[in-house]
């Protein structure tokens, strides 16, 4: 009898799954989906390894209350279903905060759960979907292992300059610090990156993961030097929604000047800002290409120079750089914004392939994008977190 593992990757409105059978101790894809729009209008979605569908269904607009535990119920019977009698192994999430004493992934019980609650107040748009997935898993099989992998591991053990806020001492000991995010995502492209380009991957990269959330980090012998988020996911590059980066004075003038109480300015900061904000248009960048509105273009003007700047910055904590990575939906298939950014770093030595660079990494696979002889090198590679996912629950089972 196969054994399955169940890979969950819980979002703010969506819920990304992946089962994995094991073979001699390893995981191999055998189907993946999502159920999004998760508190309007739930839809269900899984795939073969192949991408054929095996599954899809469209719910009315979700009642009141209902949200991650009824999208997991979902996922749980088709699961179920397709499984037609395998054993389920495990459930392997990804949570994004695990503060600073969790460095590794960690097998989850009573007190784990208690301390990752405890986290809730690092990240209250995010943990709290991570731990009612958790919570499902355990209200219908409680014997069941699960396994959390933090999105801050990869980027604990940096230098303390590059965690510190120049703020009183104390808030750091409370854990007022940079964390960074995004680590799942990180790891897995040093690890793809070690077998397209072993003689590179141990030297001094940025990798940028552009999707709706948006971070870069700089990573050098595979390990983190510095990232763009730091205390939380609003930090650093502009997103979707979010903000990234900005002065604290502007959130004490809306405070004093506008009277925005906390529950406004979470919701300006993470709901109505970044590009959304910007152009009026659109949190999607395919939406701001196709815009005819001045806005949208210069929304799209400001990312790009938000990632050069990120860029610099970077690659001065690295003391140079010898490749660039993208990746996530943007990174991997929006040819025009890799160029705009490449084009903007020329100061860096970055010359694009103009041709490579018009390959979509979810189509043709991962690629090397920069002109032959260039250096810093230039990569697509596809990121796949759910995968390392099934890493980490296996290593921790094993």
């Amino acid at each position: 009898m196969s054994q399955l593992l169940l890979a969950l990757n819980a979002g703010s409105s969506s819920i990304k799954f992946a089962v994995y059978v094991v073979e001699q101790g390893q995981p191999r894809l055998q189907a993946r989906g999502q159920v999004e729009a998760i508190a309007s209008a739930p839809h269900f979605i899984a795939q073969s390894a192949t991408g054929v569908k095996l599954c899809e269904s469209f719910d009315e607009p979700a009642l009141p209350g209902h949200g991650h535990t009824e999208a997991f119920a979902q996922i749980w019977r088709w699961l179920l279903s397709y499984a037609a009698g395998e054993a389920i192994l495990a459930v392997g999430h990804r949570v994004t905060h695990g503060g600073a004493g969790y460095v590794d992934p960690v097998l989850i019980d009573a007190r784990v759960m208690a301390a990752l609650e405890n986290l809730i107040p690092l990240a209250p748009l995010h943990q709290p979907h991570h731990l009612a997935a958790i919570q499902a898993v355990t209200d219908g099989s409680p014997d069941l292992p699960q396994v959390a992998c933090f999105d801050t591991s990869f980027h604990q053990g940096r230098e303390k300059v590059a965690e510190c806020f120049a703020i009183p001492y104390q808030l750091f000991d409370r854990g007022v610090r940079r964390y960074g995010f995004h680590g799942l995502s990180y790891e897995f492209i040093v690890r793809r990156l070690r077998e397209l380009a072993p003689d590179i991957a141990e030297e001094r990269l940025v990798i940028a993961h552009l999707g709706s959330g948006c971070s870069m980090a700089a990573v050098k012998a595979g390990k983190s030097v510095d990232t763009t988020m730091s205390f939380s996911a609003l930090d650093g590059l502009p997103m979707g929604t979010r903000c990234g980066t900005i002065d604290p004075g502007v959130l004490l003038f809306l405070m004093r000047e506008e009277g925005m109480g906390l529950a406004e300015l979470e919701e300006l900061l993470y709901q109505r800002s970044g590009l959304l904000g910007l152009s009026g248009v659109s949190n999607d960048l395919r939406a701001l290409h196709a815009s005819d509105d001045s806005r949208a273009a210069e929304s799209i003007d400001c990312f790009v120079y938000r990632v050069n700047q990120a860029l610099g910055s970077l690659a001065a904590s690295l003391g140079g750089l010898d490749a660039l990575v993208f990746t996530a939906g943007v990174g991997e298939n929006d040819a025009e914004i890799r160029r705009r950014i490449c084009e903007q770093a020329a100061w860096l030595g970055v010359s694009l392939d103009p041709v490579a660079n018009q390959h979509r990494a979810s189509e043709l696979g991962d690629c090397r994008i920069s002109a032959a002889d260039a250096s810093p090198q230039v990569w697509v590679i596809s990121t796949d977190e759910e995968y390392m996912i099934a890493m980490h629950t296996l290593a921790v089972l094993a």
